[in-house]
């Protein structure tokens, strides 16, 4: 199994909390509420002792556990464990829906973020600040990324073995390494490739046995291009030639030419050195006619060998010009090969949120508003808590949105919309010019402080005129006796 789909869902991030601490003979000692904990995130991450994406073809949903809500007493919530998947080296990982490029797991790349966790959500202590000293409400905890992504497994060997159904590749693997792939007699025996080790002159390499090509390959005919991508990351390819074969129209010269011409359409293998292994040489006739076809082959540039896997003829041979070719390549220069390198998205210069018209459908006239941080402050908000309603209204406005709306048009009544389709949250456009700043003043503190204070002061002011009218008292009463 080389090629799943996997649904993948990140955990969403936990809410903040809302609390005030209270203490003995201190009922309003501040908010302490704490934050909600990061959403666990999904990662792909390379394990060199895999070699199959069976276990995602089995069960095609993974999902992160979710972050924790804050608590009182400046508790944060815990933070969600991140879930991560093991795939083997050479995995490509694409988004199913869009088709992007997310990682190539090869080389250095060894992991990959393919869904983030949920941010967790601000408690109203971290929202306190010296015009909101009790805020009354907390940020809600982001929703995860959720989306499809696409693992495709690409071999990474150093040979490729390609021929037709039943040319001998599964037996040359089995005779020069100790890879043991089935062997039959029939077409199409193999059907995932296989990847054995072998050891000539010092050097150690990796020969793919990948399954057999006929016409058309690159179509989709027989096993296809399923295999064909097998053989990109090859350094060397190596054509196994069956010379024992009794199938009409069929000869080494044509088989080389059908293989070469599916490799072509498949593309990006130009540069790849070949080799020709004549097999099964062990058969007379076979033998008679590798020696007769091994000229017009040389040729064509390749280095040829005549092999049986049955007896062992050629295969040193072959083993160690393998060993030598990749030897050359790998000292070769190699080309640079893309990487995907992610950036940050420029902050200076780029609008923060933009505004659109649309009429029609259920409402007469609509002004949507797009922007990263319109749309997760709109996330973030408890529509349910009137605080915490004002203080959106209050970061809306800060940003310039109902200037931009007033702009545009929009009055009094008219209906607005944050965030693209179904999703938005709709309301009726209200410009807080019109409410009055000593109400927006008040937004994010605590009615009971404001009762508190007048209190307060009108004690100290009593507590005041008591010790003035009492030392005015006693000077008097001290003068009166010094006149005596």
């Amino acid at each position: 199994m080389d090629r799943v789909t996997l649904s993948v869902s990140a955990g969403k991030g936990g809410n903040g909390c809302t609390s005030v601490k209270r203490e003995k003979f201190k009922p309003l000692g501040g908010p302490d509420g704490g934050n909600g904990g990061n959403g666990g995130s999904i990662i792909i991450r390379v394990d060199p002792s895999l070699t199959t994406l069976v276990d995602y073809h089995r069960h095609s949903h993974r999902k992160a556990p979710n972050g924790q809500p804050g608590k009182g007493d400046f508790n944060n919530g815990a933070i969600g464990a991140d879930v991560v998947l093991p795939v083997p080296e050479g995995t490509v990982v694409t988004d199913a829906d869009s088709g992007e490029l997310l990682a190539d797991l090869t080389g250095e790349v060894t992991e990959v973020v393919v869904a983030e966790g949920g941010r967790g959500g601000l408690g109203n202590a971290a929202l306190a600040s010296p015009t909101r000293k009790a805020p009354g409400f907390a940020l809600l905890g982001e929703e995860g990324q959720r989306r499809e992504i696409r693992l495709e497994l690409k071999v990474v060997a150093d040979v490729g073995l390609v021929g037709f159904p039943s040319s001998g590749k599964s037996s040359l693997i089995a005779a020069i390494s100790r890879a043991r792939p089935k062997i039959a007699d029939y077409p199409f025996t193999t059907l995932v490739p296989n990847l054995g080790v072998v050891v000539a002159d010092k050097v150690t390499f990796t020969v793919a046995d990948v399954p057999g090509l006929i016409a058309g390959a690159s179509l989709g005919k027989g096993l296809g291009f399923d295999f064909l991508r097998h053989i990109e990351r090859c350094l060397a390819i190596v054509h196994v030639v069956d010379c024992a074969t009794y199938e009409p129209g069929r000869d080494p010269l044509t088989d080389l030419d059908v293989i070469e011409a599916e490799l072509a359409a498949h593309g990006g293998l130009e540069d790849r050195p070949r080799m020709v292994a004549l097999n099964k040489v062990d058969v007379p006739d076979a033998a008679e006619l590798a020696e007769l076809v091994q000229a017009d082959v040389a040729a064509r540039g390749w280095p040829v060998f005549a092999v049986s896997t049955k007896s062992g003829v050629g295969l040193k041979q072959l083993t160690f010009a393998m060993a030598k070719l990749v030897s050359e390549r790998r000292l070769a220069p190699k080309p640079a090969l893309p990487r995907i390198v992610i950036k940050p998205k420029p902050v200076a210069g780029v609008k923060e949120f933009e505004i659109t018209t649309e009429t029609g459908g259920e409402y007469d006239k609509v002004y949507r508003v797009l922007g990263a941080k319109p749309e997760r402050w709109v996330r973030q908000t408890d529509f349910g808590n009137a605080e915490a309603v004002g203080y959106l209204a209050d970061r809306l406005a800060r940003l310039g949105v109902e200037d931009a709306l007033l702009a545009a048009g929009a009055e009094a009544g008219d209906t607005v919309a944050i965030g693209p389709g179904d999703d938005a949250v709709v309301f009726d456009f209200a410009p807080q010019v019109e409410i009055g700043a000593e109400i927006l003043a008040a937004r994010g503190d605590d009615q009971r402080l404001h009762e508190l204070r007048p209190a307060v002061k009108r004690r100290r002011a009593l507590d005041a005129e008591y010790h003035a009218a009492k030392a005015a008292e006693d000077y008097t009463n001290l003068a009166i006796e010094g006149l005596e």
